[in-house]
């Protein structure tokens, strides 16, 4: 069973989610890659992902919506998975927060969202915002908040103005990306109870180049992506959303996270930034 972490409610987010950016297109809608899309979100799923991290910028919303299609014809329960998205940053204010939600609710289908995320800081009052997201979580229909690509300032202000507990801050993190971790973030993340949420923490493949990495993998009798990937979810707080329209690749994460490096391990991945 994949490791998790338990939520304030008990609710349990997998260490490992799977990732959708660029499936069905990137800031518009490419119908011409339904099919691939649809069949990528199915392989996570069968592969045995239960958390499934989208949002509403990805593809103008189509990619929600492949979501959707993908879990219904997985015939997966809804209550089995943990579905995050995100409110861009045009829509921050208040009634927009709350348009922005139904819009993906409508998209996935479903009646409540797991982890609803501020995907970029914007120029509205972040409280003005909060009071929609508050709103929302206090309705049930998100169960949970959080932020993305949020600096330590603003994460300490959303910690003031949220009236449940900030569940996460998703970020770049990954082996050779680590701005999060010098600019305080995670060890604020850790200190506070907070999930740290490493995006592209493959860095697009590259860091399988890493001769370090690769010499661990065949230690471990794995891929250098599994490595980087196993690097990331024994740390403390930290989870990973991985995303492939390979299914080999699929299947490779997922079973990064059954990985266990050993102190030698992790101290030589730590000092390889």
């Amino acid at each position: 069973m994949m490791k998790h972490y338990t939520l304030p409610n008990n609710d349990r987010i997998p260490v490992l989610g799977f990732g959708t950016w660029n499936i069905g297109g990137g800031m518009s809608p490419d119908y011409s890659q339904d099919e691939r899309g649809v069949a990528a979100i199915r392989a996570a799923l069968e592969t045995g992902y239960r958390h499934i991290d989208t949002a509403e910028m990805y593809a103008s919303g189509h990619t929600e919506a492949l979501v959707a299609r993908a879990i219904r014809e997985s015939g997966i329960p809804r209550q089995q998975l943990f579905l995050t998205t995100k409110v861009w940053h045009t829509h921050l204010r208040y009634d927009d927060v709350l348009r922005a939600a139904e819009g993906s609710l409508r998209r996935l289908e479903t009646d409540y969202i797991d982890l609803y995320l501020i995907h970029w800081p914007g120029s509205v009052p972040l409280a003005e915002t909060f009071r929609a997201l508050n709103r929302l979580h206090a309705q049930g229909v998100v169960r949970h908040l959080g932020v993305s690509n949020f600096d330590l300032n603003l994460l300490k202000r959303s910690q003031a103005l949220c009236h449940s507990p900030i569940v996460t801050n998703q970020v770049p993190y990954s082996l050779h990306h680590r701005e999060y971790a010098r600019n305080g973030v995670l060890a604020y993340c850790r200190e506070n109870g907070i999930l740290l949420t490493a995006y592209t923490p493959v860095e697009k493949g590259r860091v399988a180049h890493d001769p370090l990495v690769q010499e661990i993998a065949r230690k471990h009798n794995a891929t250098p992506v599994q490595i980087a990937l196993a690097w990331l979810v024994q740390q403390p707080g930290v989870i990973a959303i991985p995303m492939s329209q390979n299914p080999r690749h699929i299947e490779e994460n997922f079973r990064a996270a059954a990985i266990e490096l050993d102190e030698e391990d992790m101290e030589r991945l730590e000092g390889a930034a």
